[in-house]
C-alpha cells in the first residue's frame, strides 16, 4: 500500500465500496459544498450546476471501485465533477479560442492596490463568456496548469493561455466598468 493517498475518510469509503448507503449519504455531505462550488463555476447556473454535480456523485459512487488511491478521494472526484460540467459546456457548445500572438502570454493580471469587492470579482467573472470563465476558473481556482487544462478541455496548451489571457482582460475591463459607475 506504499504509495497510495492516505484518505482521512477511508473507512466512509471503504463502507461507500460495501454498498452502505449511510456512509454514501456521509461521503457526500462531506463534498457536496465544495464540489457544487466546483460545477458552478464551470457551469454558471445554479439549477443546472446542483443537477450535474448530483449526476457525478452518483457516477463517482457507482465506479468507486476504480478509486485506487493514487489521488485524494476528494480530487479523484473533483475530476469527475469537472468532466461532467466540461460534458454540459460541450451540449451549449461553448468555444474555446486559440490566437498565435504571443504578445500578451507573460503579462500578470494586475490591478490597482485599491481594495477590490470579493462579491464584485465573483460577479465580474460570472459575467464572462463561458470559455473564458471555465479557463480562468480551472487555472486560478481549481489550480490546474495549462497543460492540465489544455487536457481536460481537449484544446492546444496555447488556446488554454489565450483563454486565460482574454478572460484576465475581459475581468479587467468589467471591473474598471464598475468602478467608474460606483464613482458616478
Amino acid at each position: 500500500m506504499e504509495g497510495l493517498y492516505k484518505n482521512i475518510h477511508q473507512d466512509i469509503i471503504d463502507r461507500c465500496r460495501q454498498g452502505d448507503s449511510k456512509a454514501q449519504f456521509q461521503l457526500y455531505k462531506l463534498y457536496y459544498k465544495s464540489m457544487f462550488n466546483v460545477t458552478l463555476r464551470i457551469i454558471n447556473d445554479e439549477t443546472e450546476a446542483e443537477d450535474v454535480m448530483q449526476e457525478a456523485f452518483l457516477k463517482a459512487l457507482q465506479k468507486i471501485e476504480t478509486y485506487r488511491g493514487e489521488v485524494s478521494f476528494g480530487a479523484w472526484l473533483k475530476k469527475i465533477v469537472v468532466n461532467r460540467s466540461l460534458d454540459v459546456l460541450k451540449k451549449r457548445k461553448v468555444v474555446f479560442e486559440e490566437i498565435n500572438e504571443r504578445k500578451h502570454d507573460s503579462e500578470d493580471f494586475k490591478m490597482d492596490s485599491k481594495e477590490v469587492d470579493v462579491d464584485k470579482i465573483k460577479n465580474a467573472i460570472n459575467q464572462l463568456p463561458d470559455g473564458y470563465r471555465v479557463v480562468l476558473s480551472l487555472y486560478l481556482i481549481e489550480g490546474y496548469d495549462h497543460e492540465e487544462i489544455s487536457q481536460i478541455l481537449g484544446i492546444s496548451n496555447s488556446a488554454s493561455r489565450t483563454q486565460y489571457m482574454r478572460a484576465k482582460n475581459k475581468l479587467r475591463e468589467y471591473l474598471k466598468e464598475d468602478e467608474v459607475f460606483s464613482y458616478n
